[in-house]
């Protein structure tokens, strides 16, 4: 007991501090990086590869087949949008090796005092061009903040091919999920419908509290570390001729539940929960709950209800055409899938 008692305490100071874990055992180097986590939101290195420019270079002739640059420039560039593909991991060895990093995995264990591990990598060859956004909306943990981001340079980054923008300290504000927004993505048409509202809500949330915005312009094969809250995104692409190839790389901790707070109701028993793989073992990471693994009755159940709910289901439609439900307080999709859809509901 005492024992479990001293995680949860520790894990209290870690969330706290917006990070991390005591530095006393750790290196000069280390604790700089911890340092500028903690306080910052981010943290600024040389991604620790002798031979990353080799690998850099194969990864940019390797996955350039995958993008249509031209269409790029004449239709997407002028509309801010950006190029990427996820989890190229699974079929390009440099792309996993850079994810995998060994250095990079260890660095990240010893900082938030539990173990990391690279669960998505995406491939960008152009700026992102990105809203200004917080990861903890699409990746979050219990406890939170169990999660960050590893951006890296696969060639040089200034202001006219598309730097990384963000807002230092932005990292140490609430993490906000569906309830604070006023929203309920079960009775959404689309599960990221009420996402815009997440935007807004960063925008102003930056404006009133006054955090001014910072950009990245940084050299081959120098990297980001960013904690899982801290806002930032992607600027004006301004050359459309020039690429900017880069990688990021995602990472989880053990001992956790992975789940996705913009299309969760807690409240009404609805996790997305997520099974993430480990990259540099290929192994699923099971949900952990206070020392408890969460049950394959439970994700299994979640995943039912994915399967069973009609593509075009719209909970506010339901409660107009089932008046008791709605009197009823009850939740419209729970209701459909475990009562509506026998009964022969309208909905």
């Amino acid at each position: 007991m005492f024992s479990l008692v001293k995680q949860i305490l520790i894990q209290k100071i870690i969330l706290v501090s917006g990070t991390i874990s005591a530095e006393k055992h750790f290196d000069e180097k280390t604790k700089e990086i911890a340092s500028s986590l903690r306080e910052n939101g981010y943290a600024i290195i040389d991604f620790p590869d002798a031979d990353f420019a080799h690998k850099a270079d194969r990864i940019r002739d390797d996955l350039s087949g995958n993008f249509d640059l031209d269409y790029w420039r004449e239709n997407l560039w002028k509309n801010n949008q950006g190029l990427r593909i996820q989890d190229a991991w699974a079929s390009n060895e440099d792309v996993k090796s850079i994810a995998a990093n060994q250095a990079i995995i260890d660095l990240l264990s010893k900082i938030y005092g539990k173990k990391a591990f690279p669960f998505q990598s995406l491939n960008f060859p152009v700026g992102t061009q990105q809203h200004m956004h917080s990861d903890h909306a699409h990746f979050s943990s219990v406890p939170e903040r169990f999660m960050c981001g590893v951006w890296v340079a696969l060639e040089d980054v200034d202001e006219n091919n598309g730097t990384l923008e963000y807002w230092p300290k932005s990292h140490k504000i609430p993490s906000y999920i569906n309830e604070h927004l006023g929203e309920l993505s079960l009775t959404n048409n689309s599960s990221i419908e009420h996402y815009k509202n997440y935007e807004e809500l960063w925008k102003i949330l930056m404006d009133k509290l006054n955090i001014k915005r910072e950009v990245l312009t940084v050299k081959k094969g120098q990297a980001l570390i960013w904690a899982s809250n801290l806002i930032h995104g992607g600027t004006l692409h301004k050359d459309p001729t020039r690429t900017r190839w880069s990688q990021v790389t995602h990472y989880f901790f053990d001992e956790c539940v992975y789940y996705t707070p913009m299309l969760s109701d807690p409240i009404f028993g609805s996790v997305h929960y997520r099974e993430p793989m480990d990259i540099s073992t290929g192994e699923l990471k099971e949900n952990k709950y206070s020392a408890h693994f969460v049950s394959e009755d439970v994700l299994s159940r979640e995943k039912q209800m994915e399967r069973i709910l009609p593509a075009d289901f719209n909970g506010s439609e339901y409660l107009n055409k089932n008046p008791d439900v709605q009197q009823a307080g009850i939740n419209p999709i729970k209701h459909y899938l475990m009562h509506g859809v026998k009964e022969g509901r309208k909905w």
